[in-house]
């Protein structure tokens, strides 16, 4: 184990920890590492804002709060609430950055990192920098790209050549990094995790309609308009589309499905958690993924966990581990050719099954959070020598 005493881990908005995910897999993600760190014998630190959605939780302030043996010290946003920017937070950080022998940043784009990166330079202490998959040019020239550029051009340049490490969740999204050009010291690719579900009592799959599930934030970038095109391709099978919608996307996804001829069998389930999560996803004999940008993939994962069948796109980061291990089909995000795949799967329920089992071997034998907490934690022992 390393020696350390101390991991300071920032995050940019509050993890609701258990177990929702209004902020998306990056949260949880965060959360699950911390935990599988503490679990080492390490000390963690979590510094986060108390923003919640449009309004705050009530959580206290600027003390710690134990969450799983994790200490998660909130703060409140001051102005510029957007970039969840902290004061009280800078403060902190300010007098507590040097106590930490190492720094681990969960953002890009947002003031936390910045703030935190700069006291870290400062006070010579070694930080690890994870985009979480906001560093990829299609995402950057397609939403407030000049606000972007000039964001990197001032800050981001400058967090990334200071890091002793870039922490990077899949060989796609370093592949996508290096193209930016950034010049950072070092690149380490470490997957996320996945909190391994309990064995059903029976399992849901092979209903007399066979399902298919999407699990993850509503928006444009998860190709979900792609996938209810795809399903013209799928006759008599039902779609799920579970997730938060917080950006007013659900009524244009409705339209298309009246519009593609599959609202009769298309349903939006709205955000589920915990063991409802894990009962949805046990319930569908296909699992599908049609991100169009996606550094990773953690809904994929789980559902790998649960012995389903994947179907993705070649821009979902886990894309190439569940070919190799046989875990599901990647294909193009085509209608056509999503389609296609996700209906040979249903056709073929044995070739499906034996997806499902290689899956949940691969997710037990590579992704459980002890195994992704003992790589991580050699990367900051790389970063303190």
């Amino acid at each position: 184990m390393v020696s350390c005493e101390h991991v300071l881990h920032i995050v940019h908005v509050v993890p609701t920890y258990r177990p929702a995910r209004r902020y998306g897999g990056p949260i949880y993600s965060v959360h699950m590492l911390c935990k599988a760190l503490v679990a080492r014998g390490h000390d963690v630190d979590v510094y986060t804002t108390n923003v919640d959605g449009p309004g705050v939780s009530d959580v206290e302030l600027e003390r710690p709060v134990d969450v799983d043996g994790v200490k998660v010290w909130y703060f409140p946003t001051g102005l510029g609430r957007r970039l969840y920017r902290s004061p009280a937070m800078g403060a902190a950080l300010e007098r507590s950055v040097a106590t930490f022998d190492v720094a681990h940043l969960h953002s890009v784009f947002l003031w936390p990192t910045t703030a935190a990166a700069r006291l870290a330079r400062k006070r010579d202490v070694p930080y690890v920098l994870c985009p979480r998959g906001m560093l990829v040019d299609d995402l950057i020239r397609r939403k407030n790209r000049w606000l972007k550029s000039a964001w990197i051009a001032a800050f981001e340049r400058a967090n990334i050549a200071g890091a002793a490490s870039v922490h990077l969740t899949a060989e796609i999204e370093a592949e996508e990094f290096r193209r930016l050009g950034f010049d950072a010291r070092r690149i380490d690719v470490v997957p996320n995790g996945v909190d391994m579900p309990g064995e059903p009592a029976t399992d849901a799959g092979d209903a007399a309609r066979p399902r298919v599930l999407s699990l993850g934030r509503v928006n444009w970038k998860k190709g979900l308009d792609r996938l209810i095109c795809a399903m013209a391709f799928v006759p008599g099978a039902e779609l799920v589309i579970a997730g938060n919608d917080e950006e007013g996307y659900r009524p244009k996804l409705e339209d298309l499905a009246v519009e593609v001829g599959v609202a009769d069998r298309t349903v939006f389930a709205g955000p589920v958690y915990g063991d409802d999560k894990w009962a949805l996803i046990r319930s569908c004999d296909v699992f599908a993924m049609p991100s169009r940008s996606e550094n990773f993939g953690i809904a994929a994962l789980e559902a790998m966990a649960c012995g389903r069948a994947i179907v993705t796109t070649p821009e979902v980061g886990l894309a190439r581990t569940i070919e190799e291990s046989g875990a599901g089909l990647v294909a193009d995000g085509d209608p056509a050719s999503f389609g296609a795949a996700i209906a040979e799967l249903i056709a073929t329920p044995g070739r499906r099954r034996q997806m499902g089992a290689k899956g949940a071997e691969t997710a037990r034998g590579r992704f459980s959070w002890p195994v992704i907490a003992e790589q991580v934690e050699a990367i900051y022992q790389r970063c303190m020598r």
